[in-house]
């Protein structure tokens, strides 16, 4: 293992070019991205690392633009692309190069599958699987400066060069326990998401308090999310710059009619209904005229019965499953998706079925929870 790092500071298409061609002899890189997210919706890409335990390259997209050889690097005739909590990174690449790695493997993933933590810090996971030291000092650096420092450069370089021994390492653990495929599916399903973009029609879901609101004033805030989130986009400006969530659920309740009911709401700024106020307005014109056929349901209040003892047999369900598959059960699934259950359950639409393994592992055991006696829905409005 090294002891040390070695890396490239590549800021030309020719330096590039070779970078590509010596990679592509491996059959797997690391792969690491540095940005600024500040003043802007998208991240601005500083810093792209590549590499494995033999050399980095560290590539500034500042300065370099994708080639026709990288683009093939990072394809799915190229290597197998070992990162560590991709998310921001697969966003990265979108902006800079125009696609996401592919194929991927996800070293905190990984972990999480092998019944470990679940969101595991690159710096303690290079701890536990190869006993090496990864300082922090350089995380909130200014990645865009230029030049970078020394330590700069040796800090982005760390964060790859252990990922390849990690994942081999990880590799011959997930096979043993038979779970080399489920990472490999929640790995493609990575990819597949990062590149079907954002779905704004459903951001409003996303806020914990929009079961508070009446359909017609969900149907308002689900257009004024949708309204925000492309805008933010088309603008680059973060979201909050613009209006945020607890702004826009404010607006939607109160369901105002003109400029001066709209000044009311709390947390709307005079500046907000100078620039923004005739849209907002709009918006709130059309949700209040819509038939009520074509309102969105109620959504399912956390406070009731008819709530509560659903989340709980659910959550038995899931506790037991992850139990015997000795896995956490944040990885098994996430609390919105139970809600997306219990909701199915209260207005008996089709259950929203898991797929991949963890349909496999939970699908039966949470329709069971939900169709046992004292559980099963009686009422399309029980409780909401």
């Amino acid at each position: 293992m090294p002891t040390d790092v070695t890396w490239h500071f590549i800021d030309t298409e020719e330096a590039l070019e070779r970078a590509c061609a010596d990679l592509a002899t491996r059959e797997a890189i690391g792969v690491d991205t540095e940005f600024m997210r500040e003043t802007t919706f998208y991240p601005v890409p500083a810093l792209i690392q590549l590499g494995d335990a033999d050399v980095v390259y560290l590539i500034d997209p500042t300065l370099v633009a994708p080639t026709a050889a990288l683009r093939v690097l990072m394809g799915d005739d190229g290597p197998l692309k070992i990162l560590h909590a991709c998310s921001e990174d697969m966003e990265i690449f979108t902006r800079w190069a125009g696609d996401v790695p592919s194929p991927v493997v996800d070293t905190q993933l990984a972990h999480a599958l092998l019944g470990e933590e679940s969101a595991i810090s690159y710096q303690r996971l290079v701890s536990q699987w190869v006993e090496q030291h990864v300082p922090k000092g350089e995380t909130r650096s200014n990645w865009l400066q230029r030049p970078l420092t020394e330590e700069q450069c040796r800090y982005a370089a760390l964060d790859v060069v252990w990922l390849p021994l990690i994942w081999q390492r990880q590799q011959a653990r997930l096979r043993e326990r038979g779970r080399l495929e489920w990472l490999l599916e929640d790995c493609e399903a990575l990819v597949e998401a990062a590149r079907g973009g954002r779905d704004d029609e459903r951001w409003y879901l996303r806020h914990r308090n929009a079961w508070r609101l009446e359909p017609r004033q969900l149907a308002a805030f689900q257009r004024l999310c949708v309204w925000r989130e492309r805008a933010v986009r088309d603008r680059n400006l973060p979201r909050n710059w613009l209006a945020s969530d607890a702004t826009l659920m404010e607006i939607a309740a109160a369901m105002p009619t003109n400029r001066y009911e709209l000044s009311r709401v709390d947390g709307v700024k005079p500046s907000l209904i100078k620039r923004e106020g005739e849209t907002l307005l709009g918006l709130i014109q059309e949700a209040a005229q819509l038939d009520d056929a074509v309102l969105p349901s109620p959504l399912p209040s956390p406070i009731s019965d008819a709530y509560k003892k659903r989340m709980k047999a659910l959550k038995a369900a899931v506790n037991q499953r992850a139990k015997a598959l000795a896995l956490p059960v944040e990885v098994l699934i996430t609390r919105r998706e139970l809600e997306r259950w219990i909701s199915a359950d209260l207005h008996r639409t089709d259950w929203p079925y898991m797929p991949g393994w963890r349909g496999e592992a939970l699908n039966d055991a949470l329709v069971s929870a939900l169709s046992a006696p004292g559980h099963a829905s009686t009422s399309c409005s029980e409780g909401l």
